[in-house]
């Protein structure tokens, strides 16, 4: 599976009121912590990858997931293969990854309101510590991966904002160089 992913600063005023127009379905408000950790046999920043400990929590209940992040694919928007699977007992994979040497590196806490947009999600993000942004998400299989490009530019523009701006760094990299 695959990400497609376009990420942008955004008053998020402005665009809740293009999405509300456009007839999008609120999906709901989360909070999220994102505990990203370095591995012992890896320098995954060095090989633009990630493994994240997302714990999440919205009124319908919690949940943890583990992903990896793949590297980067070449393209106008944010591509990634990711890999994700759902944890049962967050706090034991924390203590089994770190009996085996890994450490967490940081935690990225945000607050989310995610939107259905067609065939997108459009996450509207406060990001402790770096301000508000706007992420557009499509999932694909390979063989999609042109059209899902463009489906997200065009998402991007519908809402008010230019894809030319967009972010391609990522919250904890954002963070980090903030010296979070």
């Amino acid at each position: 599976m695959y990400e497609v992913e376009m990420k942008l600063r955004a008053d998020h005023e402005a665009v809740a009121a293009e999405l509300d127009r456009l007839d999008a379905a609120h999906r709901g408000s989360f909070e999220q912590a994102d505990v990203y950790f370095s591995a012992p046999h890896r320098d995954f920043a060095a090989r633009d990858e990630a493994l994240r400990l997302r714990e999440e929590t919205g009124a319908e209940g919690s949940e943890s997931v583990l992903t990896y992040k793949g590297p980067r694919l070449e393209g106008d928007s944010k591509v990634r293969t990711e890999h994700e699977t759902e944890i049962e007992a967050p706090e034991e994979l924390t203590a089994t990854l770190e009996a085996l040497g890994f450490e967490s590196a940081a935690t990225v806490e945000k607050k989310r309101e995610r939107y259905a947009l067609d065939s997108v999600t459009v996450t509207l993000d406060a990001v402790s510590g770096l301000g508000e942004f706007v992420e557009i998400e499509a999932r694909v299989k390979e063989g999609g991966l042109e059209h899902a490009r463009e489906v997200v530019e065009k998402t991007a523009k519908r809402l008010g904002l230019e894809p030319a701006e967009q972010i391609e760094t990522s919250y904890l990299e954002l963070l980090l160089e903030n010296g979070g």
